[in-house]
């Protein structure tokens, strides 16, 4: 029987499909170019190998394209009738977070990892800040992903995949040394994983290594495929980097050829995340961004997200909207906010609200009150740095200089140490 490379036998009787899956697996691992071609391929060796069409599934995901998403879920789920226990359950589990049933997936992941620890393609789904933990609004996920991942240690070992994980998931606690340990064991073990190149790109974030951190991620991207999923999402960190070190020629020319909407091919979360994460650290550092700019970022808010849930969309937009001038779609999402964390995202939205009405002590209080809880709303802390940072503004221009000063000193060092809030 053939197995993958975790040794877990698989369904498919030929050589060429089980190799190829294979190597679309450690592709979707690494967000290396040519997954889709990989699981294609497989299916090309044979139709009917049901975890090819959920690899498919998972990556036509990645590029928010539903009706491919659909075709190859339900052929997988087809299929599955006549698979082993292990192979249903990972298309069970695999199609509750396609179709966007967060706590049901989860709930199915753990169970299944228990019984299948190495079905790393199930496992990784609870895995880095945009995963099934990352983003459920839950209290404490930050420490709960850290708990999930590091349980998974006795089983992958020395394994890049789990290298990289576990570090990001050390890096999101303040474990900084032992992430900058298990994410150069990774690199080691897959020099070409993307995703282990990013979280090194974290560490030297929360080190305050700038510098080094921009010419690190410049070089590994510069002969990366523009046409991969994670590709906008790096670029991100070289555009504010080079805002951070002065260079904002440097900054514009990357947001507009590599994160905005016209040319990105990332997940639309990214795209709005990163492009409005970057125009609003370049406001809040001094940097003028015409209107123009924020009223397109509203536009593709209200087109990729029209309906408020995900928490961490919901926030990046709600900025777009405030500073667009857009009070309708603000308000309409501050009205119906929702999800796990609909509660958390409608504090921070109505303290972008109070801050664009020039209401600097009342929108420092509402920040004051979503500090405590904003890990919640997903991604890493560098993402969620835009609502510290947001925080010490509105004090700053409420005059409250020292405080500003006292509250990064706790929250974010970083921004103490490279100006990156004008006026401290």
């Amino acid at each position: 029987m053939l197995t993958d490379e975790f040794g877990n036998s698989i369904s498919t009787q030929s050589v060429d499909a089980c190799d190829t899956y294979n190597t679309g697996v450690r592709r979707f691992l690494g967000a290396e170019p040519g997954v889709a071609d990989a699981f294609r391929a497989a299916l090309e060796a044979d139709p009917e190998f049901a975890l090819a069409h959920i690899g498919v599934a998972r990556e036509m995901q990645m590029r928010a394209r539903p009706d491919e998403v659909r075709l190859h879920l339900g052929r997988a789920r087809d299929l599955s009738v006549n698979l082993g226990a292990r192979e249903r359950s990972h298309v069970h589990a695999s199609g509750l977070m396609l179709e966007g049933k967060s706590a049901e997936a989860r709930a199915a992941v753990y169970e299944h990892v228990e019984e299948w620890p190495t079905d790393v393609m199930v496992a990784m789904m609870c895995t880095s800040v945009f995963g099934l933990i990352g983003l459920s609004g839950m209290p404490g996920r930050e420490a709960e992903q850290l708990a999930y991942t590091s349980r998974l240690e006795r089983h992958y070992g020395t394994n890049w995949w789990f290298r990289a994980q576990l570090a990001f998931a050390q890096l999101e606690v303040g474990q900084l040394a032992a992430a900058e340990k298990n994410v150069e064991t990774a690199l080691a073990g897959n020099p070409n994983s993307a995703h282990s190149a990013h979280i090194r790109a974290h560490v030297y974030y929360e080190g305050m290594q700038d510098e080094e951190g921009l010419r690190y991620i410049s070089g590994w991207w510069e002969n990366y495929d523009p046409d991969t999923t994670f590709y906008n999402h790096v670029y991100w960190h070289v555009g504010l980097w080079s805002l951070e070190t002065g260079n904002l020629d440097q900054m514009w020319r990357v947001l507009d050829s590599d994160i905005a909407p016209e040319h990105s091919h990332g997940p639309p979360l990214n795209v709005l995340t990163d492009s409005v994460a970057l125009l609003f650290r370049a406001e809040l550092m001094g940097v003028d961004v015409p209107v123009d700019r924020w009223k397109k970022m509203s536009d593709y808010a209200l087109a990729r997200f029209p309906r408020p849930g995900l928490a961490f969309a919901d926030v990046y937009s709600a900025i777009a909207h405030s500073r667009s001038g857009n009070r309708d779609a603000l308000d309409d999402l501050i009205d119906n906010a929702r999800g796990p964390a609909g509660d958390i995202c409608r504090t921070i939205a109505k303290g972008y609200r109070e801050m664009e009405d020039r209401k600097w002590g009342k929108a420092a209080e509402v920040f004051e009150d979503a500090v405590r809880e904003h890990a919640r709303i997903g991604g890493s802390n560098a993402q969620r740095d835009v609502i510290d940072f947001a925080l010490a503004a509105c004090l700053v221009r409420d005059g409250r200089r020292k405080e500003a000063a006292t509250a990064l000193r706790i929250l974010r060092p970083r921004a103490l140490m490279n100006g990156l809030v004008e006026g401290l």
